[in-house]
């Protein structure tokens, strides 16, 4: 699934430049004038990144980021401040309130698209159209095609998205509040169970390649995705 940048700038003709070409790279794209707009969106949903002006109207860019690294769930919100400010203590200034990146205008689209795939593969690695492959076990996300040894596997939409963001975080540990907020999204609300089913129907699928142990239960912490196989209660999900 494409990532989903959120853009924010009052000036309309860079807003629209800005869109154009970052839907062309195959992102989707949100749009705020403000800091008001901007929050709005966000407490509806959480984008994946966001182009975050300097200079807003109202509420600058820059309190805004502040804002955002205050609150515990919009803390990681990757951000890459857009500004015309060109001097140093200016750059260091976005980047101690915690931005990941900053770029200066005027910007070329393509140096603006290597900075946002950048900031995406250090920071949502799953947001990203990279290629996966994990010894045979090939995701390519721009085909949302999964194979293991060159043979296709068919998944469903929420395994696809479970296995893309395991795969994507390897060897780390993911309890089911934390995979419910990073797969299925921050605002749905279902049972923490949920995960569990999902996570054996992902098991099943891939157990004809004899991957399935790759998803491993670590018991009273969660989930994670392993080729290390040292997790004997693997198909016991009753207690985590």
């Amino acid at each position: 699934m494409a990532a989903r940048i959120l853009i924010v700038e009052d000036e309309a003709a860079i807003l629209e430049l800005i869109i154009f070409n970052v839907q062309q790279a195959g992102f989707e794209t949100i749009r705020a004038e403000n800091a008001e707009q901007a929050m709005a969106v966000i407490n509806d949903s959480l984008p994946d990144l966001i182009l975050l002006d300097w200079m807003l109207p109202g509420m600058s860019g820059i309190e805004l980021a502040r804002v955002l690294r205050r609150n515990e769930r919009t803390r990681l919100i990757p951000i890459i401040m857009l500004t015309a400010r060109v001097q140093e203590a200016d750059k260091v200034s976005g980047l101690e309130i915690g931005a990941d990146d900053y770029i200066t205008k005027p910007f070329s689209p393509r140096e603006l698209i290597a900075r946002i795939n950048a900031v995406l593969r250090r920071m949502v690695p799953e947001a990203s159209e990279e290629v996966i492959e994990i010894k045979g076990l090939r995701l390519d996300p721009s085909h949302h095609r999964v194979t293991a040894n060159n043979r296709e596997i068919e998944l469903g939409p929420t395994e696809y998205r479970l296995l893309h963001f395991l795969m994507a975080h390897t060897d780390r540990v993911y309890s089911r509040s934390q995979l419910l907020d990073r797969v299925w999204g921050d605002h749905v609300f279902i049972e923490e169970r949920t995960v569990d089913v999902h996570i054996r129907r992902l098991r099943k699928t891939l157990q004809i390649t004899g991957m399935d142990n790759w998803i491993q239960t670590v018991r009273s912490a969660g989930y994670r995705f392993s080729v290390v196989s040292e997790m004997p209660e693997k198909d016991s999900d009753e207690e985590i």
